[in-house]
């Protein structure tokens, strides 16, 4: 990667829809009906999974083609869920990730679980799980 990733977030109408903008490409976001919205796209959420889920897949099929594994193809499903853990963070709900990896193709066991190893040395499973400083600036 060349530069720093960027994007542009833009909100619409007062329906909860947001025009997002990253290099050539656009996609919306959104809330479902039930919350406000529009359904129009993604919740923020499902944005952060589908991120998490997208450079585990990737990370995974170039680490296997490097070794010349027959890895066919990745399957990651992920699901986000707050957890009340009794002593643990003063009492506040712990954010979870689960994150289940199906690997397709005739794998030895060895070269599966180095992936699942693999898949937790993603960019941005790191940075999840790094301490991340967020600076607000007026614009």
């Amino acid at each position: 990667m060349k530069d720093n990733p960027c994007a542009t977030v833009e909100s619409s109408d007062g329906t909860y829809s947001q025009l997002i903008k990253a290099r050539v490409h656009e996609w919306a976001a959104g809330e479902p009906v039930e919350d406000g919205g529009i359904d129009n796209g993604p919740m923020p959420y499902e944005l952060l999974l589908s991120a998490l889920g997208a450079c585990t897949s990737i990370t995974l099929e170039m680490y296997a083609a490097r070794k010349g594994w027959p890895l066919e193809k990745v399957h990651v499903t992920l699901e986000h869920s707050k957890e009340e853990r009794a002593g643990e963070n003063g009492g506040k709900p712990v954010d979870m990730i689960d994150r289940v990896v199906r690997l397709e193709g005739p794998l030895d066991d060895e070269q599966r679980m180095k992936l699942i190893e693999i898949a937790e040395k993603c960019p941005v499973h790191r940075t999840l799980t790094n301490q991340i400083n967020i600076n607000t600036l007026l614009g």
